[in-house]
């Protein structure tokens, strides 16, 4: 019996996702298995995944009341430094950074993480710079509907 195993230097495929209408959590954990590989029928734990473009990251969604409770923290470095800013002032203002952020915090605390993180490119709205690479839409299933039942 042999056993595939992924090389470092293999191919990597592009995909692009549009993130209008879905759930921050649901949308980052599905990118964050991309970004790893685990979606790869050659699954290796220490090589990295495929590249995954977003675009619409504005209009990607918060259940609840996230919004204002959820807090993004910074600190300047000196004492008394820390701040804390809602996510719904962060989603307003840099909307990339609040799904870079979440895909970050699921993906391994390891040079391979971040590795991973920075094959992630995220925009604001439909344009992006990577056509040349011909990327695949990659299939999600449908969250626009609110609720269960819708």
């Amino acid at each position: 019996m042999h056993t595939a195993m992924a090389k470092p230097g293999a191919p990597a495929r592009w995909y692009v996702v549009d993130a209008t209408g879905q759930v921050l959590g649901r949308l980052a954990s599905r990118i964050a298995a991309v970004l790893r590989g685990k979606t790869r029928p050659t699954y290796t734990p220490s090589v990295g995944g495929d590249y995954v473009i977003v675009v619409n990251a504005d209009k990607i969604r918060l259940t609840g009341r996230k919004a204002q409770q959820k807090l993004y923290y910074r600190h300047s470095g000196y004492p008394g430094g820390l701040r804390a800013t809602p996510a719904g002032k962060v989603l307003q203002r840099h909307p990339e950074v609040v799904l870079k952020e979440a895909v970050r915090g699921m993906l391994p605390k390891t040079p391979l993480g971040r590795a991973c993180l920075r094959k992630l490119r995220v925009y604001r709205g439909e344009a992006h710079r990577h056509a040349a690479q011909q990327p695949v839409p990659l299939a999600l299933p449908d969250r626009t509907a609110k609720g269960r039942d819708a």
